[in-house]
């Protein structure tokens, strides 16, 4: 009867381990807060591919250092191929081509393979975890999550001169920087006399046409209840305006550990150790 016990004991055990089974993916973060993951592709190819939230499938950038041998395109568009990671394999995974991606990357991975499930961007420990079922969320504010086309978004309060607006920004870790404004939102609230401006830079399209961005401060970024100060924010302007969404980047992405519900219509943040790191300059 003692045995029988135990056994139950073990099985009980050994059925609320499985419950909450879990698999984590380590990745490096660079200087320019791109978070880059090891990657055996097709069995063949070793990449280092830049985790992209703001996408589904995969890409390949014409820049790589390693090769890509074993991929092969249609029109730029690969599919069926399968993405080794750690232990784990992912088969069906689809590649573009020619996709410029960030620093020390060789192509970009989206949040695709975690298709269906809870995962976790743990930037305390560098690694994802992925959960079968809900893990303790204890700590974590939780917000809304708004998914479209294969992007996220979240809404987050701007507070400039006394005044509180709500923005949507998509979630962007390919953008090294803190926040881009869309031309709407920067021509509307004229941020360029608003914001103390600490940069600008002017390029040529091919046509000849001029695209300037400025960089400036955001005195306050209210994300959930936690409230970010002096925060580096980027918008167009001159003749060519091309910003038609807001970017929440790279730099305010470590600043805090997400949890992503499998549904995609929450999710969990709590502050990281970067939470008040010195902001990321771009040059």
């Amino acid at each position: 009867m003692k045995n029988f016990k135990n056994l139950a004991l073990l099985a009980l055990f050994t059925g609320i381990t499985l419950s909450h089974a879990q698999q984590t993916i380590p990745f490096r973060i660079t200087k320019h807060n791109n978070l880059i993951i090891k990657s055996l592709v097709n069995d063949r190819d070793s990449l280092d591919l830049m985790f992209q939230i703001a996408m589904e499938d995969a890409s390949i950038s014409p820049e790589r250092t390693r090769k890509a041998d074993h991929i092969t395109f249609k029109d730029e568009i690969s599919i069926g191929n399968t993405v080794k990671i750690g232990t784990e394999k992912y088969e069906n995974i689809r590649f573009f081509d020619n996709e410029i991606t960030g620093h020390e990357a060789d192509g970009k991975i989206g949040i695709g393979i975690f298709k269906g499930k809870t995962f976790k961007i743990d930037y305390d420990n560098s690694q994802f975890v992925i959960y079968d079922k809900m893990p303790d969320l204890k700590g974590y504010q939780s917000m809304p999550l708004f998914a479209q086309n294969g992007a996220l978004y979240i809404v987050a309060d701007n507070i400039i001169e006394d005044q509180q607006d709500e923005v949507y920004f998509l979630l962007q870790s390919g953008y090294s920087g803190g926040l881009i404004y869309c031309n709407e939102f920067s021509d509307g609230k004229n941020l360029d006399k608003k914001l103390k401006i600490t940069g600008e830079k002017t390029m040529k399209n091919s046509a000849g046409r001029s695209v300037t961005t400025k960089q400036g401060i955001l005195p306050f970024l209210k994300v959930g209840d936690f409230v970010l100060k002096n925060v580096s924010a980027g918008f167009f302007v001159g003749e060519l305006k091309t910003q038609t969404v807001n970017y929440l980047g790279a730099d305010l992405l470590r600043r805090f550990n997400w949890i992503f519900d499998k549904g995609r219509n929450t999710v969990y943040i709590k502050p990281s150790k970067y939470f008040e790191s010195e902001y990321y300059q771009i040059k």
